[in-house]
């Protein structure tokens, strides 16, 4: 295969620890569960870049939030997407090529494009970037465009079923993630 491509959370990242989770409903002033099912009931648009993080974090929180407090939780949803799979990222590392395709707001990637562990990722695909999202099968064409690949030359590995079976109806061949030694077999 030419190209992997891989997912960033839950993947190259750990999922986010209960800790930065709790501090981001505590930033907010919110009771954790309905902090965490709103912050999931609007993500797939703030992934795709059709609302603002203000906008996001207004309807997550059910109320208007203001530009500091913004900076705030941003500050910390980037936190909590910053801790690097080891045993992914060892793997990862070990590959001649390697790319990015996230489902991730405009702030978040900054701070994954930010992450010295992920400086040997090129090129890197995120969704609000690219105004579509995971697992609409248009995002997959649109990365084979960006890395100049058949589809039958990328690798996609991802955690989510859905988005495995959207990348393999394009033609990409599908790894579904659910631990490291997943990626045994891309060492060939």
């Amino acid at each position: 295969m030419t190209w992997v491509l891989f997912d960033y959370g839950n993947v190259l990242s750990l999922p986010q620890p209960k800790a930065d989770v709790e501090a981001m409903a505590a930033a907010a002033g919110a009771d954790q569960d309905i902090f965490e099912r709103g912050y999931w009931k609007h993500r797939l648009e703030f992934d795709r870049g059709t609302i603002t993080p203000r906008a996001f974090w207004s309807l997550a929180l059910n109320r208007d939030v203001g530009d500091e407090e913004v900076a705030r939780l941003v500050e910390l949803d980037v936190a909590s997407w910053s801790h690097p799979n080891r045993d992914t990222v060892a793997v990862m590392e070990r590959l001649p090529r390697v790319a990015l395709l996230s489902n991730a707001p405009d702030c978040v990637a900054d701070g994954i494009d930010g992450l010295p562990w992920m400086a040997r990722v090129e090129p890197r695909f995120y969704s609000a970037r690219m105004g579509m999202a995971k697992p609409d099968p248009e995002i997959y064409l649109a990365v084979l465009d960006g890395l100049g690949a058949e589809p039958g030359e990328v690798t996609f590995v991802d955690d989510r079923l859905e988005n495995i079976e959207a990348a393999e109806r394009v033609g990409i061949v599908g790894v579904h993630f659910r631990e490291p030694g997943d990626l045994a077999p891309l060492l060939g």
